[in-house]
């Protein structure tokens, strides 16, 4: 105890952003996972109330990554969600081969994550609304749109369509699918039909841009919403800035391709922080529907 009161009488005492101490009464392992170190500021954060605030830094405002699920949850109401076609999965209609078989990584990315493919969606309310709304799960095969993500995608806006509900699509997503061809490219083109629809039956869509979305649903329906919002410091792009750079063989300017860039040249609406982005889809549905 005496050495405790020489560093401040805190067992806690550290410099900002040096490691969490480890003493005997902790047992040292203990303390990995109560704390988180920031991937932002370096300051080592209770895990507890990091998760509470959305996986949000309370120092410097940096936003964790979270998965897709957890995103979607957090912006309806308690209990009032209900997935939609839980079941279908992709096949492998061009026996792909790179690395490894597609069917393999098919089977590597159910068998890690417990879904059937990179995208949820279903009913729900917000603010006692109803909407229709889905979410990209990056932590499948980095959230790439094959067949089955676009057909869902397009249930979504179809499901919105018919019940004259909000489309709301949390998206985060490393592009059209590679291992599926021309069929993951289509699905560009099916689901920005069904927004024209939208759009002439004056069905809302809001779009939830967060770090990643690029490629080609960064390219077709995730830049359409009536309504778009991005998270902070989110990458949104079709190609990534360093293709970008390689390509044309010049420095960026900084911050390119990040949300608050987007903001300023009016390619997004708002950059929200995850901790009110709930309280701000409500403001605007109720702006939105009668």
């Amino acid at each position: 105890m005496a050495g405790e009161q020489e560093n401040g009488g805190a067992w806690f005492h550290r410099e900002r952003g040096g490691p969490v101490p480890q003493t005997e009464r902790d047992g040292g392992d203990a303390v990995s996972g109560l704390w988180r170190k920031c991937d932002g500021c370096a300051e080592y954060l209770r895990t507890e109330e990091l998760i509470k605030a959305g996986m949000v830094c309370e120092h410097c405002g940096h936003h964790h990554r979270i998965g897709g699920e957890e995103r979607l949850l957090l912006l309806v109401d308690p209990g009032s969600f209900e997935e939609l076609d839980t079941g279908l999965t992709s096949e492998d209609p061009l026996g792909f081969v790179d690395s490894k078989p597609y069917s393999d990584r098919l089977k590597a990315s159910i068998s890690k994550t417990s879904r059937k493919s990179a995208f949820l969606y279903g009913r729900a309310t917000l603010g006692g609304r109803p909407v229709a709304i889905g979410s990209f799960l990056f932590s499948f095969m980095g959230g790439s749109m094959g067949s089955v993500v676009g057909e869902k995608v397009t249930r979504l806006f179809e499901l919105a369509l018919a019940e004259k509900i909000p489309a709301i699509c949390i998206n985060s997503s490393g592009g059209a699918r590679m291992q599926e061809g021309v069929l993951s490219l289509m699905q560009m083109a099916r689901a920005t039909a069904v927004l024209g629809r939208l759009r002439d039956e004056g069905v809302p869509y809001i779009s939830l841009l967060t770090h990643p979305t690029t490629g080609g649903v960064a390219a077709s329906f995730a830049m359409l919403g009536d309504v778009i919002l991005a998270e902070p410091k989110a990458l949104i792009g079709f190609a990534g800035p360093r293709v970008i750079e390689q390509t044309i063989r010049e420095v960026l300017p900084e911050g390119f391709q990040r949300s608050e860039f987007l903001l300023d040249h009016g390619m997004v609406d708002q950059v929200v922080d995850r901790r009110e982005m709930r309280q701000r889809l409500q403001d605007i549905l109720s702006l939105l529907v009668p």
